[in-house]
């Protein structure tokens, strides 16, 4: 089979959805004994209010605490005893879920996955010991110069927006929230509505969307919201910088850089090629070349670009001595502004543009990575024969097309500097 069949496309993606609005995607894959399932679902820190901030965390971590037919510890005997996985996460427009097993196990694993979705007890013994976890994750993070630096660079670049604030919430926020608060959550925003989910394995797909519908089909929630309209995001009009001072710390950590494109953006694949170049590939591209190789001025620099529903980021992140901090942001900054103005070389391009061709089938081996990607092309609304595309996208991207992408995003004059450290 050629690697462009091995792809997954609307020939071999079953594609359909329930009448209560769950989208399913199913691929088999009979060279494996194994089923990964991944999957969303509205409910993420959209809903929260500032004065409860991690409310959709928090609600979503203790899904698997406790359901109205099993306890935490039999729900997770349950997993154990056939060697399979389930794990919820969340995020800022959605939470999340994940699965893994022996496909014979299929149906168990998704009797779970409904429990915990549709009747979880949240008991005030549970709460209270996950509370005390996610207070000392919070205090942990709150020492991280990494950590620091990423959350102002957030709230400098996203300001009033909803995309500034952690979806984890801050101490205060955390302990603020009540076991009513977490249960009121769940009964208003838990909801099959706008959920999707991939299954990938050695599966019949007519017998994977049956065993969805069978524990899903029948759920609603008629005061499931909607997502909540968010305001329009305004790139800095000058560079803004801001210092969290860490005492005792021997590195300062950098983020540089700017507000950086939605995933379906005409220029996604421009920027992103641009990103690889300036941080990414090789030795963390031409970033890591001159702050880290040439300079030795950072014990690890790269770029990064991310993008989503909404607008991300596109930034440069140096890990550095506290003494060598301005050297190497004005070194950094100088870079952003030779990548705006010169642009990329053809070879850098092609370079970069063979790695993610080459690269895209390694991402696919497993099941779980296939049901990631049917994730981000039903998210995104990419298509299903997006990865057949993929390949043709990417080397249709010029030399100008990249500088084009750059010269819109990164702004050498308007830029967001966050560091972090002593």
């Amino acid at each position: 089979m050629s690697v462009f069949q091995s792809l997954p496309g609307s020939d071999d993606v079953t594609r359909l959805t329930l009448p209560n609005n769950i989208t399913i995607l199913v691929r088999s894959n009979f060279n494996s004994p194994s089923v990964s399932l991944s999957g969303y679902f509205a409910a993420g820190s959209l809903f929260d209010s500032d004065e409860k901030l991690g409310l959709a965390d928090f609600a979503t971590t203790a899904l698997m605490r406790g359901s109205q037919s099993r306890s935490f510890e039999e729900i997770y005997d349950a997993l154990e005893a056939v060697g399979a996985q389930l794990g919820f996460s969340a995020g800022t427009h959605t939470a999340g879920f994940s699965g893994r097993s022996l496909v014979e196990d299929l149906p168990l694993v998704l009797d779970l996955l409904a429990d915990c979705l549709r009747n979880p007890i949240y008991p005030s013994d549970e709460i209270e010991r996950l509370r005390t976890q996610l207070l000392t994750g919070l205090a942990i993070r709150a020492q991280d110069t990494g950590d620091m630096a990423s959350m102002t660079f957030d709230k400098i670049v996203f300001g009033d927006h909803p995309y500034a604030r952690p979806d984890d919430g801050y101490p205060e926020t955390v302990r603020a929230i009540t076991r009513q608060d977490i249960a009121d959550f769940h009964s208003r925003c838990f909801g099959p509505d706008g959920m999707t989910i991939a299954i990938v394995g050695a599966i019949e797909p007519a017998f994977a969307s049956e065993q969805v519908a069978r524990v899903l089909g029948d759920w609603r929630n008629p005061q499931q919201p909607a997502l909540p309209a968010l305001p329009q995001v305004r790139p800095l009009v000058e560079t803004v910088r801001k210092h969290v001072p860490l005492a005792g710390k021997s590195q300062t950590d950098v983020m540089i850089g700017a507000l950086g494109p939605e995933r379906k953006a005409a220029e996604y694949t421009a920027a992103s090629l641009g990103n690889s170049i300036l941080g990414q590939f090789g030795m963390m591209g031409r970033i890591g070349d001159v702050v880290r190789e040439q300079s030795g001025l950072a014990y690890y620099a790269s770029s990064s670009l991310s993008a989503g529903v909404g607008p991300g980021t596109w930034e440069v992140n140096a890990g550095v001595n506290p003494a060598n901090v301005e050297q190497a942001v004005d070194l950094i900054v100088e870079e952003i502004r030779l990548f705006t103005k010169q642009g990329v070389t053809q070879e850098e391009l092609q370079d970069s543009q063979d790695n993610f061709v080459g690269r895209l089938p390694l991402s696919m081996e497993s099941n779980a990575g296939v049901a990631g990607a049917l994730l981000n092309i039903e998210r995104h609304e990419l298509g299903l024969d997006y990865y057949r595309r993929y390949e043709q996208m990417v080397r249709a991207v010029t030399t100008e097309m990249v500088q084009t992408a750059a010269q819109k995003y990164l702004n050498p004059n308007a830029l967001a500097i966050a560091t972090s450290g002593p």
